[in-house]
């Protein structure tokens, strides 16, 4: 289920704020919410959203082991690591990496054809960040299944982020009081992200997709500049419209997720675009990749080192492609530039 879909705009939507508005206390709502996420997810992906409970199950028990067990705590965070990143490599990355290693090698390795769950990349981060603050300290451990199933599923945050930490947000999961300027501010949000998508995101598609769709012979010097312009805007609006559409409907229901965009094609560097671009992805990098490497801490040729690390690792999130990470390689060389 799309935001900008029929289905959700007449029917999900309205059901779940307004039941979420009438229902009497907050483990009511948080139960709705739940249930209204699971079925927000289980009408694109249905064999899958065991994969998504069964993923939230598994780090809420490793995350209460982490905190709740000190002489483990350091063996149950790497096994969050390793499985979370397995579950990546295994649905979005295993077909891409033997054909790769069948054209190096020239070995006849029978490519796996899985198909990759809707919003893996965004609700697998997002648990393993949960785990990593619990064994850092920076979050308490949840000992109740339900607020870590809505604050992995929540539906607005699901299929295209933001990237939330559990700090962030563990207060209105707690508790929470929808305000009318607050749903008034989120419905307004909520209108500026789909007619960013409706209006500007799928009109410049339509665009780009003819022209590159189209013999190389019959395109003009200006129709690629076009193409590649409308293919700029497609991008951008489609992403910062989809953001907009979930923190909008987040404030509707009073739970705040962290901007995603800041006008970043008004930015005057590469560095400055990357502090406006999907700014939690970033942020998510920044913390948990670039700093335990060490950062700027260790001198000039670690700092250029790390940051083309969390650029190729950065390209290889966004696709599992040999373009994306050509497109990481070359970002990660404008930054150390």
């Amino acid at each position: 289920m799309v935001f900008s879909s029929m289905v959700f705009l007449c029917v999900f939507l309205p059901a779940a704020f307004c039941l979420h508005l009438l229902l009497p206390g907050m483990r009511a709502k948080n139960f709705l919410l739940v249930v209204a996420s699971l079925v927000f997810y289980a009408y694109g992906e249905p064999i899958y959203v065991i994969l998504l409970v069964a993923s939230s199950a598994g780090n809420y028990i490793l995350a209460r082991l982490t905190g709740e067990c000190p002489k483990i705590r350091k063996l149950t965070m790497t096994l969050a690591v390793v499985i979370n990143l397995g579950l990546l490599v295994i649905f979005k990355y295993s077909g891409f990496l033997v054909e790769t290693f069948n054209s190096v090698t020239g070995a006849g390795i029978p490519v796996p054809h899985v198909r990759m769950p809707i919003g893996i990349s965004f609700f697998t981060f997002q648990a393993l960040s949960y785990v990593i603050d619990v064994y850092r300290g920076d979050a308490s451990v949840q000992k109740n299944f339900g607020k870590v199933l809505l604050y992995i599923s929540f539906f607005p945050q699901l299929i295209a982020g933001p990237i939330v930490k559990y700090h962030d947000v563990e207060a209105e999961i707690n508790n929470r009081k929808q305000t009318p300027e607050e749903i008034g501010k989120g419905i307004r949000r909520f209108i500026a992200g789909l007619s960013k998508k409706i209006l500007i995101a799928n009109t410049m598609g339509l665009v780009a997709d003819n022209l590159f769709g189209a013999a190389a012979t019959g395109i003009t010097g200006p129709g690629a500049w076009l193409g590649a312009v409308s293919y700029m805007l497609q991008i951008y609006f489609d992403f910062s419209g989809y953001s907009d559409m979930a923190v909008g409907v987040s404030m509707m229901l009073n739970i705040d997720l962290p901007i995603n965009f800041d006008s970043p094609y008004k930015a005057l560097s590469i560095r400055d675009f990357w502090k406006r671009w999907h700014i939690s992805l970033t942020k998510f990098f920044t913390k948990y990749v670039y700093i335990p490497l060490g950062g700027s801490r260790k001198g000039l040729f670690f700092t250029y080192l790390n940051t083309m690390i969390i650029f190729v690792i950065s390209g290889i999130w966004h696709g599992a492609n040999w373009t994306f990470l050509l497109w990481g390689i070359l970002h990660g060389l404008l930054m150390v530039f």
